[in-house]
């Protein structure tokens, strides 16, 4: 889980190289991301994935990866990496709630408590009317979406193994996002092909592990260490972009990290 959320940034942090270059917009990234992905994990997977693709369930869990994916691409092109991620993990915070109401995972009031707190320094991050960009509305949203699948990683992970499920949400999303790629295709140069393949190839990697994690674990156990991301995500962004959080923001990620790894610790 913890080689996942380092590498999960590290393909975020190519995409906003293309889309904050304008080499490329939000739809051509999300959508050659599931599209290479699934190059690379088809040889691999194909052997007794198809009939997965019967089953809805796994449609709707592609649809919430792709409207995450896309949306957080959408902030990327304005925002630091870091605001995105911080304003991004209110994902661990829904995933935690619907592992409750819907799988009917364990929940104590401690953990409950520390993830209420994790959402108070999300809100530090965003400033929604406070000053805070409007963007990272995209950021709030892309993180909703990725709690949903999350949660529905553990519901369906007894369907298949971690690399047929992989090449379902990769195949499927490739299909959602098909209009947005094809309509926005770049121009054809060295760079854009490296970010384009770097993008996809720490995603793939990133959600293939998360699947060999969601597999063996409970979503709710598993949900905060998701806030691994921002470590990652801080480092890339100062590394890339020179870019270092404000005062508030800092107090922001500081709580989520806090909050995120306490509930780690817990037990139950």
């Amino acid at each position: 889980m913890f080689v996942a959320m380092s590498m999960i940034p590290a393909g975020d942090l190519c995409g906003k190289l293309l889309t904050s270059g304008g080499l490329a917009t939000p739809g051509f990234v999300a959508w050659s991301r599931f599209a290479i992905g699934t190059v690379l994990v088809l040889p691999f997977a194909w052997r007794g994935a198809w009939p997965l693709f019967a089953d809805w369930r796994l449609w709707l869990r592609a649809a919430l990866l792709s409207g995450g994916i896309l949306s957080i691409q959408i902030a990327l092109q304005t925002e630091p990496l870091a605001n995105v991620f911080a304003a991004f993990f209110v994902g661990p915070i829904v995933s935690y709630v619907l592992s409750m109401l819907l799988l009917r995972e364990p929940a104590t009031t401690l953990r409950s408590l520390l993830m209420a707190l994790g959402f108070c320094g999300v809100l530090l991050v965003v400033r929604p009317g406070l000053g805070g960009s409007a963007n990272l509305v995209w950021a709030v949203l892309a993180g909703v979406f990725y709690g949903g699948f999350l949660t529905t990683s553990r519901w369906l992970s007894h369907l298949g193994t971690p690399l047929q499920l992989s090449l379902t949400q990769l195949l499927i999303s490739a299909l959602l996002t098909l209009p947005l790629g094809l309509t926005a295709l770049p121009a054809p140069s060295l760079s854009t092909a490296a970010l384009t393949f770097g993008s996809a190839g720490f995603s793939m990697l990133g959600n293939l592990l998360l699947l060999f994690a969601y597999a063996q674990a409970p979503a709710s156990r598993l949900a905060p260490l998701v806030y691994f991301q921002l470590i990652a995500a801080v480092s890339l962004g100062w590394w890339a972009f020179d870019q270092w959080p404000d005062a508030l923001t800092w107090i922001g990620l500081g709580i989520v990290v806090s909050a995120g790894l306490l509930s780690a610790r817990l037990r139950r």
